[in-house]
């Protein structure tokens, strides 16, 4: 194969746990060209890999649907020999079906996945066999690799170091997200930096929607040790300055799949959603801490949602000992 596309425009998670199939092609076909087709915002998670030979960049908050056709027609004027396709939306799907190329893959649930040259089923929820979203990706180009897992991965630079080099024991946490029934109540995330011991740094990460929760966490917090860096570091920066943490706290969001593509250490707090779902973190030092409850609600939904719908959020009755032991 000479040119491969893989597509992923989706949330910056996705984008990252998609690096294992450029990793994994590229093992394979050293030689050959492979393209990454993302959104508009997530091009920095890419910038500069050694592996990617063009960004792709669709824009979906501006001619949404003109800059959809432009893309086809220089998608179909590359002439890929195969196209991977990790989405399971319509768009992706109409991409993939009339981009001319040689052979084309992708989920079984796209619907047009019927117009695909290969399919994998998407198998995600309570039951049978546990897979991670890094598996069910690779296991759309196993007929031309292999079946073994591999972890995400970003290719950091030196310039990704500069911005921040602290001294002494630090940890991190990225306290929000994008849904409120993942994140871990604000009042939680400021009695576990109350407990955390005192020659024990705390940097809180995130982009600049995130500058108002980190302020009250600060501002309300007993340690003295707390500093901002939400908005102020880029996604790859935040990434490099995980690296040198004894911990990185995270919700289950893109800053776990960040820490994994760096192999930071890791604690993941799931509160609505389940590790079953796959999306666990993958560093070598990695931990999930969820409620010790029986709960029936749990999960209330594969994404989280923007309040709980039993209006109790119990399953963010997680202890404040249960992150602390995984300090090292």
């Amino acid at each position: 194969m000479n040119r491969i596309l893989v597509i992923q425009t989706a949330f910056i998670g996705d984008v990252i746990l998609a690096t294992v199939v450029v990793e994994k092609l590229n093992q394979y076909y050293p030689d050959a060209k492979i393209d990454f087709l993302l959104r508009k915002g997530n091009e920095n998670i890419l910038e500069g890999h050694p592996v990617i030979h063009n960004l792709l960049v669709w824009d979906k908050q501006n001619r949404k649907y003109a800059s959809l056709l432009d893309l086809i027609f220089m998608i179909r004027s590359m002439k890929y020999d195969l196209i991977v396709n990790l989405q399971r939306f319509f768009s992706s799907g109409l991409l993939t079906v009339l981009s001319g190329a040689k052979t084309t893959v992708g989920f079984d649930k796209n619907p047009l996945s019927i117009f695909f040259s290969h399919t994998q089923p998407h198998r995600i929820g309570l039951s049978g066999k546990f897979e991670h979203e890094v598996e069910r990706n690779l296991s759309l180009i196993s007929k031309w690799t292999d079946e073994k897992i591999a972890k995400p991965r970003i290719h950091l630079l030196s310039s990704d170091f500069e911005k921040k080099t602290p001294r002494g024991k630090y940890i991190t946490i990225s306290p929000a997200s994008i849904w409120m029934t993942k994140q871990y109540p604000l009042e939680r995330w400021i009695a576990f930096t109350d407990r955390v011991e005192e020659n024990t740094s705390i940097f809180l990460l995130g982009g600049k929607s995130d500058l108002k929760m980190c302020e009250e966490i600060r501002e309300r917090s007993s340690h003295r040790k707390i500093e901002i860096l939400a908005g102020q570091l880029s996604l790859r920066e935040s990434a490099a300055f995980m690296t040198g943490a004894i911990m990185n706290y995270t919700n289950d969001s893109a800053p776990l799949h960040l820490a994994s593509a760096v192999n930071a250490p890791v604690t993941a707090v799931f509160c609505s959603t389940i590790p079953a779902f796959g999306f666990t973190p993958l560093s070598d030092v990695s931990h999930v801490v969820e409620t010790k409850e029986n709960l029936t609600c749990r999960p209330c939904g594969l994404h989280g949602k923007k309040k709980c719908p039993e209006g109790h959020f119990n399953c963010s009755s997680i202890e404040i000992d249960q992150l602390l032991e995984k300090m090292v």
